[in-house]
């Protein structure tokens, strides 16, 4: 697949008056993760040698952009993702919490075969409510904190672009709610690969469409694209 493949841009709405901004969501690079650990909001998780040549390839897709600000998720993977990207625009790279990865009771978690924590019934009662979903924070949640932070980075930004690196569920979540899908899903269907830039165009403070793309996809392994079978120990979609 090649870049322009994987670019779209859908229209959620007409209107809007003012300034045009745009405010890249952007998911952080692969993680060093040997243990297949859903590591969630745990310190100590680093971006891998492959992330960190997914964060400098975005990097140097941006690089003739007029992005005028920076922000990560306070999580490690996150702020190295951004790193290359605000030194690449010569700015301070900012920290906003409400970028961080959802809330989950897995969290430190595996998920292989034959000891994994889905296996043992003392955990079955956090998956009663997928709608919700019972094992972590609400996706309603999730969306109101996201939608404060897109537009934080926007009013930082106005009349330029905005990047800030987070987390593949609070992005999607925000998308399908901007995109007025239903919030619940199949975690295999997200299209929020590793390094992807959702892109939400703002008319003054209104978000008129929504875009993707994924610059650095050829150094995903194919196993982590969208619609590719998940590995054994993966965290069957909870978050990351």
């Amino acid at each position: 697949m090649t870049n322009s493949d994987s670019e779209n841009v859908r229209p959620v709405g007409g209107g809007g008056d003012g300034e045009t901004t745009v405010v890249h969501l952007m998911r952080h690079g692969e993680v060093h993760n040997p243990e297949g650990v859903l590591y969630g909001r745990m310190p100590g998780y680093h971006l891998s040698e492959l992330g960190r040549q997914m964060a400098d390839r975005v990097a140097e897709h941006l690089a003739g952009r007029d992005v005028t600000h920076v922000v990560a998720s306070p999580l490690d993977r996150a702020q190295e993702t951004a790193t290359p990207i605000a030194k690449a625009h010569g700015l301070d790279l900012a920290t906003d919490e409400r970028l961080i990865e959802a809330g989950n009771v897995f969290e430190g978690k595996t998920f292989g075969v034959g000891d994994g924590a889905l296996r043992k019934p003392a955990n079955w009662r956090h998956l009663t409510n997928p709608f919700r979903p019972s094992w972590g924070e609400p996706y309603i949640e999730q969306v109101v904190r996201m939608m404060a932070a897109l537009g934080a980075a926007r009013d930082a930004a106005r009349g330029h672009e905005a990047v800030c690196v987070s987390h593949q569920l609070p992005i999607w979540v925000v998308r399908s709610f901007v995109e007025r899908r239903r919030l619940w899903h199949d975690p295999r269907k997200r299209q929020c690969t590793l390094a992807s830039l959702t892109s939400f165009t703002y008319r003054g403070d209104k978000i008129v469409s929504v875009g993707y793309s994924e610059p650095a996809i050829d150094l995903v392994p194919v196993h982590l694209r969208v619609g590719a079978k998940r590995t054994k120990g993966g965290a069957k979609g909870f978050g990351a």
